[in-house]
């Protein structure tokens, strides 16, 4: 902190704001909980579009122990929350402190100037040229998966049932894992042959999301009590299913990591030679991470751990987030045969001037089509829902809309007492009708194919990806958003070409739950999971 004006805002200024309390809000019902629990749930969809339709962008709710909190959409509020005062409001610090248990010093376990300089670090990772570079790779893993559907359907009926999304997150970590790191976890030959880890990372989230409660307003009061073996030994004692799951899943993932680093780093003292006989042959991104460290100042070069945390929290951003998304659009088309039909027709024009060939990276991000049904359900149906940050100091939150007070008052800011959480609504940011039109709520990829609208235009959402929340915005936005879209584009190319998708019988029993990443189950089935049919377009 500079201490700069903008940092902060004065008592006698504070004082002259609007303050919380004559927010309009819903009423809580536990002191113990407040409204975390409506919020934070696999079913909690209706709560979030109830506090948009009575509310509006900005409302009060009641955090845990009578803390104070806000849920906002409103287009100035998330830019001020994220983008302006970003070092004002931090990441919740029971967030903080599980993700460094759970993923190591990676991104998603750091804060402030130690954020800045992992991600100083790895922002050339994720340039475009390496992208380009990296796009054969994409298509070389999904060929697997084609030609793993393909057998299947050859062995047995014309149409049959897939988990798709077991698929997708195999196909999403084999990627992550010969792209990312040079490694490859999965052939992508049958059931089978499915990695552990991809199953495990799919439990991740859902069983994160039963602790969430204990996670982010219990965990900061006890993570530092006694030493990591104490910690340890009080995990094991305790008769709790879920906190033992986790801790499995924590020791299986950090193992796979540190083993893969270390055959990259001996691979690394053994000159090019060795390097360039690994999968990645040097150009994954941790290989191009390791490079790029070993040439860097003592004073922004990462250690060790660092390197592994961001391993993890690689793996496990880009094979959750994007499987989810890609299981999700696949399941959209499922439904609509037309949609399908025309993304195949603008497939099958581009593949025959190229004869059969894969696409390039430009290729493949100049199908106005194909990046409108991404774009799309990006949108509608962000993988991540919510994001939440604290205040750690008296700040203002201004509005883009004004809003009614509680004495029918219009207002513009509202003041921020220290300690707030501030729930940052994608959801309900992607979806809102003031920007988006009267359609915000239909999944219509032409809107894409027009010029949007001048509301959504001049509101200046403040997100890195095309007016949408859903990679977020500032310092912490989603640093692989777009390996995240190249990877699925080249997936749902592959596939629309080759199948045709249709619901399964299953179909009135899915629901997707809305976890830390939106995950589908069937039925009473805890275990996420997606059935569809498909059938071989020829």
């Amino acid at each position: 902190m500079d201490g700069s004006p903008r940092d902060y805002i004065r008592p006698a200024q504070f004082a002259h704001l609007s303050g919380i309390e004559k927010v309009p809000g819903p009423d809580y019902p536990s002191w113990l909980t407040g409204n975390f629990k409506q919020v934070f749930n696999p079913s909690a969809w209706e709560f979030h579009e109830f506090l948009a339709k009575k509310y509006g962008s900005i409302v009060r709710l009641q955090g845990p122990y009578g803390t104070k909190a806000l849920y906002i959409f409103d287009a100035k509020a998330m830019h001020t929350v994220l983008v302006k005062d970003q070092d004002v409001f931090e990441e919740n610090e029971g967030f903080i402190q599980s993700n460094l248990l759970i993923f190591g010093d990676g991104l998603l376990g750091a804060l402030g100037d130690r954020h800045r300089k992992q991600r100083k670090m790895l922002n050339p990772v994720f340039s475009p040229a390496h992208m380009r570079e990296m796009t054969p790779t994409f298509f070389d893993v999904t060929h697997k998966l084609e030609r793993a559907l393909k057998d299947r359907l050859q062995k047995g009926p014309s149409t049959q049932e897939v988990d798709i999304l077991s698929w997708m997150g195999r196909t999403a970590l084999e990627i992550i894992g010969q792209a990312g790191l040079g490694y490859s976890f999965d052939p992508l030959t049958d059931e089978e042959s499915s990695h552990p880890y991809s199953k495990m990372i799919k439990e991740l989230l859902p069983t994160l999301m039963r602790v969430q409660f204990w996670r982010l307003n219990v965990l900061p009061y006890v993570s530092w009590i006694g030493t990591a073996k104490f910690r340890r030994f009080v995990v094991n004692l305790l008769p709790w299913k879920d906190l033992h799951h986790l801790r499995d899943m924590v020791d299986y993932m950090h193992n796979v990591a540190e083993e893969i680093y270390e055959d990259k780093r001996r691979a690394f003292e053994m000159g090019d030679e060795a390097v360039e006989q690994q999968i990645g042959r040097g150009k994954d991104l941790i290989s191009i991470l390791m490079r790029e460290n070993m040439k860097a100042s003592t004073e922004d070069r990462l250690q060790d751990i660092e390197v592994i945390g961001q391993m993890n929290t690689l793996i496990f951003a880009a094979m959750d987030t994007t499987s989810s998304a890609m299981s999700r659009l696949l399941h959209i088309l499922s439904k609509r045969p037309d949609v399908q039909d025309r993304l195949r027709r603008e497939l099958l024009e581009i593949k025959s001037q190229k004869n059969g060939q894969d696409l390039s990276y430009d290729e493949l991000n100049s199908l106005p089509y194909l990046d409108a049904i991404c774009r799309e359900t990006l949108r509608l149906y962000s993988p991540a829902s919510s994001i939440v940050r604290v205040a750690r100091q008296d700040a203002a939150i201004h509005l883009h809309k004004p809003i009614l007070d509680l004495n029918g008052t219009e207002i513009y800011e509202v003041a921020v007492p220290r300690g707030t959480t501030i729930f940052v609504s994608i959801f309900n940011a992607n979806r809102n009708p003031d920007l988006w039109g009267k359609d915000a709520g239909e999944w219509r990829p032409e809107r894409w194919l027009a010029p949007l609208p001048e509301s959504l235009i001049n509101a200046r959402i403040p997100g890195v990806y095309s007016h949408l929340m859903t990679f977020i915005g500032g310092g912490r936005s989603c640093i692989g958003f777009k390996f995240s879209q190249l990877e699925m584009k080249v997936v749902v190319s592959i596939l629309v070409e080759t199948f045709r998708f249709s619901p399964s019988d299953k179909e009135a029993e899915i629901f997707w739950q809305m976890n830390g990443a939106t995950a589908p189950v069937v039925g009473q089935d805890s275990h996420p999971r997606l059935p569809i049919n498909i059938t071989s377009v020829s």
